[in-house]
């Protein structure tokens, strides 16, 4: 079992970026142009690597390799985007790597791209790439290729090296559960579960009870062994479930509008440990919109585009004015969730008015990923 906080180091401390391997401050999956960039990479680390994993690194500066982190992403459907776009796509999985040096809510994002011994080329044409483009790693550049190129295995006892030296062992697990409950998130009440005598997955949060069912907000939930967080969000009320099997998350969102708030079921996450040193997780989306009154919708809409208007033109909101301007994230969502097709483009086109504003930020980051995962499950 690799511990990828260690690949992480591995990667980073003894290679610069190369044919299999690649570093990202950051990516972006909202645009066009941001999809392309990564369809093109993962494109070209698959035809480079025919033999082993190849990687890419996101929340690292490029020229220092200084940690700085990027937002926990938590969307498995990841591999949707690489399967429309590419032809013999490649097996992909994107985990949040928990790093002591940053603060909770942020991690490192590392993509591992498994071999399929086949030519990736793309589908169909995005952003200024045409349909049946194939790329290449040239060193640290992916470059477009010739049709006629030879995949060539010249990484495999490299990678299999740094692999080997990022292998788990009782020390690390240990130093990782002790450091999970008494550092991070010593001010919460903690728990850890084995499974199969192999795994530990601790978790945290702030609980509450309610008609005698267990709550958790604030929650972060953790792979030891690997150091991957399989869940983490500030905002969030989800219910947990163990069993000497699996271990369940029903994540819930808070929704409504004239202060009617509601808990709603998003999305079930179901880990499923196996004898055989495996796991699977599956995932059920549950989120049934709730659905409001087209009047009440219009005035709430129209209330959203003129507190953005005012902050467009730089003109200073009342108090109660940014008391209305904590709902415009969530009444956008519940909007677009009720056939208001203009409020998407609405809400996103509010990002830089509403990042002055932490906690409302907060708010419209986690109305996107709500967006994210209703589109990746339709």
């Amino acid at each position: 079992m690799i511990n990828k906080r260690l690949l992480i180091k591995n990667l980073l401390a003894h290679n610069d970026e190369s044919s299999f391997y690649d570093k990202k401050r950051k990516i972006d999956l909202g645009s066009k142009e941001g999809k392309a960039k990564f369809l093109k990479h993962i494109c070209a680390l698959s035809n480079s690597n025919p033999a082993n994993n190849s990687f890419i690194v996101i929340g690292v500066e490029d020229a220092t390799n200084e940690i700085l982190g990027v937002d926990f992403f938590d969307d498995s459907k990841i591999q949707n985007l690489i399967n429309a776009y590419l032809s013999n796509a490649p097996i992909i999985t994107y985990e949040n790597v928990a790093f002591p040096s940053l603060p909770n809510n942020k991690v490192v994002g590392l993509v591992t791209i498994r071999p399929n011994g086949q030519i990736t080329s793309l589908r169909k044409n995005i952003w200024k790439y045409w349909g049946g483009s194939i790329f290449m790693r040239d060193g640290s550049i992916s470059m477009p290729k010739d049709f006629d190129i030879e995949i060539k295995d010249i990484n495999s006892s490299i990678v299999k090296a740094i692999e080997n030296k990022a292998k788990n062992n009782i020390e690390h697990t240990l130093h990782g559960v002790i450091d999970f409950i008494n550092n991070r998130h010593k001010n919460l009440q903690s728990h850890y579960k084995v499974f199969k005598e192999l795994f530990v997955v601790c978790w945290a949060g702030t609980t509450k009870i309610n008609k005698g069912k267990t709550y958790y907000s604030r929650v972060d939930i953790e792979l030891i062994n690997e150091q991957v967080r399989l869940f983490y969000s500030a905002l969030d009320e989800v219910s947990i479930v163990v069993n000497e099997d699996e271990f369940i998350i029903t994540e819930y969102v808070l929704l409504g509008i004239n202060n009617q708030d509601k808990y709603y079921p998003l999305e079930e996450v179901c880990i499923r440990f196996e004898e055989n040193g495996l796991y699977h997780l599956d995932t059920k989306l549950l989120f049934e919109p709730p659905r409001y009154n087209k009047k009440t919708l219009h005035h709430v809409f129209n209330t959203n585009n003129a507190l953005i208007a005012k902050l467009k033109k730089g003109i200073s909101l009342t108090t109660r004015e940014v008391k209305d301007l904590a709902n415009v994230p969530a009444t956008y969502l519940i909007a677009y969730l009720n056939d208001f097709e203009e409020a998407k483009p609405k809400l996103l086109e509010s990002k830089p008015y509403l990042k002055p504003f932490p906690s409302i930020y907060e708010s419209y980051k986690e109305s996107v990923r709500i967006l994210r995962k209703i589109k990746y499950n339709s």
